[in-house]
């Protein structure tokens, strides 16, 4: 409103005053000169009220705006201020063109309360905070300790974000209806790991109702009975704790505990349910891996057996091949193969694994069929799953065996064609270790073991039935012996002398980097060739073990022995053989014996042996006589 409007206004408001004075001087009536004198007496009160309410309001208005200058100046500017002049007051807008802040105006604001607080930077803040961050999780650890150590990390985190004394995790087994601590983190020192039975506790609660529980105010000698997992008294005032549920089934508790009244609340208990959601999805992930690594861990397993070209000359290889690959099929603390020898028609236990050092029983041992695990899996041909063998009242392997300890116990049968050649047995200190899962597997994956100890020891029976060695058609171990006892039986009758040569084959480096392949079987080839060649038809020639020949001379002393080994030792040394591009030589070692009047074989067989020791003993390429 303009100057001009405004003093036209105040002249029409005053004009109304000297008609109202004028009123008594042309009118003689008393009531018109009262009634003119009141509204003029009322007309000038209202305008001087006016006037000094006007000037109130703009001192306050002044006041206000000097208390608050700081605040007005930071808001708006002098070129952002638009203003209206009236009398006795004034009107400040903030300019409303002005809709963002530019990015000065966001630095600027940003700079002043920066400046208006004062933090302080620790000099290690960085290394601490590094330090935290970045923790290294330990080496050589299992998925559950994986697990083991994400958890602890997230119980750490509720103890703080809590301020509470402690934040622990527990286990719910359904099966053995116990509850078992498995993580926490505390300002205590008197907590352990231990199980506990499902009773009428805070925690029993939890499981038997299946919904959180609060106590608020634990009086002190209530709190032994409700909070069993301390060993000593803490005063804990209050006790928080939800159900934990994976899938659909109640896997464990989460607790919190604190030495103050009423700590928590039920906005505590969503707070535990959005920490429980993550950590079931935890439990899933780690599931999921440790099922992946199992798998990989398997199949690389079955895979090293399929994958070898392996002949298993011997019982030591084919335990050596067992062992390697059982290692990583299931968990287990002490394995034990048990052999059923196809000659003898026993079973026994041909290897033990003790990863432990508890007392176990003995490699060698007669399996009873009656009144043991083994037996009755031997017997019943099927699998044999103890969960707790503490509760289990027969024996493993045999009645009077010595084994004390508990755990989780597992037998499987290696049937191939309806007969069973041997048995895998797992035992482990844990109870309950062996789910229906893996004995499945073990069931499927146990053919292949089954079909190559078939294998093994049928080579075995046939080889029984042979006179001769197949490799080098040479005799046997076995037969070797027996025509040799026959014939020193027979010098002893006619008193003529004999001996007896055991010629072994030395050391040599096999390695297939350097020679493209396996030398021995060359090596062998070229040596019982030399050896046929050097004997007659008088002597008896056999193999007695992988890199070991016999031979014995009838009617010839060791003199005239130590002479022919010479020579076979001087031929073989001299004999190069090819193995792929490379040419190269190898030597023998000969320990000689004379009979001496001697009738038993293996009485001379250790005598030559005696030497052939002093032989190799002074660097191989040798003849020693005893």
């Amino acid at each position: 409103m303009d100057n001009a409007s405004r003093n036209k206004k105040r002249i029409l408001i005053f004009s109304i005053i000297p008609f109202l004075v004028a009123v008594p001087f042309f009118t003689g009536d008393f009531i018109l000169r009262l009634i003119s004198a009141i509204v003029l007496v009322t007309y000038s009160a209202f305008i001087i009220f006016l006037r000094d309410s006007s000037r109130a309001d703009e001192q306050f208005d002044e006041a206000f705006a000097t208390e608050n200058s700081t605040i007005t100046s930071n808001q708006y500017s002098s070129d952002e201020i638009e203003t209206d002049e009236g009398e006795g007051f004034t009107i400040i807008s903030p300019n409303k063109s002005r809709e963002i802040l530019t990015a000065s105006d966001t630095a600027g604001n940003i700079s002043t309360q920066s400046q208006g607080r004062n933090f302080f930077k620790s000099p290690d803040l960085k290394k601490e905070f590094d330090k935290i961050a970045t923790e290294q999780i330990p080496d050589n650890i299992g998925n559950d300790q994986y697990f083991g150590f994400a958890l602890e990390k997230i119980l750490q985190v509720v103890k703080d974000a809590f301020s509470i004394h402690s934040a622990l995790f527990f286990w719910y087994n359904p099966k053995s209806q116990k509850i078992a601590l498995e993580k926490f983190a505390s300002s205590s020192g008197d907590i352990i790991k231990q199980k506990f039975d499902i009773e009428d506790d805070v925690l029993s609660k939890i499981i038997i109702k299946k919904e959180p529980e609060i106590l608020s105010d634990i009086v002190k000698n209530a709190e032994s009975d409700n909070l069993r997992y301390y060993t000593a008294p803490q005063g804990i005032k209050s006790f928080v704790g939800v159900p934990l549920y994976y899938g659909k089934s109640l896997a464990g508790i989460l607790a919190m505990d604190s030495k103050e009244n009423d700590s928590f609340g039920i906005e505590t208990i969503y707070s535990l349910g959005r920490f429980v959601r993550v950590i079931s999805l935890l439990i899933s992930l780690f599931e999921e891996k440790h099922a992946d690594s199992k798998a990989d861990k398997r199949l690389k397993s079955l895979l090293d057996i399929v994958a070898n070209d392996n002949k298993f000359e011997n019982k030591a290889e084919l335990f050596a091949m067992i062992e390697n690959s059982v290692k990583r099929l299931i968990p287990w603390d002490i394995f034990s193969f048990v052999f059923y020898d196809s000659i003898t028609k026993e079973h026994k236990i041909a290897k033990i694994i003790n990863n432990t050092s508890l007392k176990y029983i003995g490699e060698n041992r007669d399996i009873d069929l009656s009144g043991t695990l083994v037996g009755r899996a031997i017997v019943e041909k099927t699998p044999v799953k103890i969960d707790d063998t503490a509760n289990e009242t027969l024996a493993r392997f045999a009645k009077d065996e010595d084994i004390t300890f508990g755990g989780s116990f597992l037998a499987i049968p290696l049937i191939y064609d309806g007969h069973i050649y041997g048995l895998f047995c797992f035992d482990s200190l844990k109870t309950e270790v062996y789910s229906n899962a893996d004995l499945a597997f073990l069931k499927k994956a146990i053919k292949i073991f089954s079909y190559i100890i078939y294998s093994f020891s049928n080579q075995a029976v046939l080889k029984s039935l042979l006179t001769v060695d197949v490799e080098t058609k040479l005799l046997n171990g076995k037969n070797f012996l027996q025509q040799a006892n026959s014939d020193l039986l027979k010098s002893k009758s006619v008193n003529l002398p004999s001996s007896l040569a055991i010629v072994k084959i030395d050391k040599f480096i096999d390695d297939e980097s350097l020679f493209e392949g396996n030398p021995f079987p060359k090596v062998l080839k070229s040596i019982t060739v030399a050896i046929r060649e050097a004997t007659n038809k008088h002597s008896i020639v056999g193999r007695i073990n992988r890199d070991v020949f016999g031979i014995y001379f009838f009617n010839a002393d060791s003199k005239d022995v130590f002479l022919w080994a010479e020579k076979l030792r001087i031929k073989i040394a001299r004999t190069p053989v090819v193995v792929s591009t490379k040419q190269t030589t190898y030597t023998i070692s000969v320990g000689i014996a004379a009979a001496h009047d001697k009738t038993d074989i293996n009485e001379l067989v250790e005598n030559a042996e005696l030497a052939l020791k002093k032989a190799i003993e002074t660097g191989g390429n040798s003849v020693k006589n005893i």
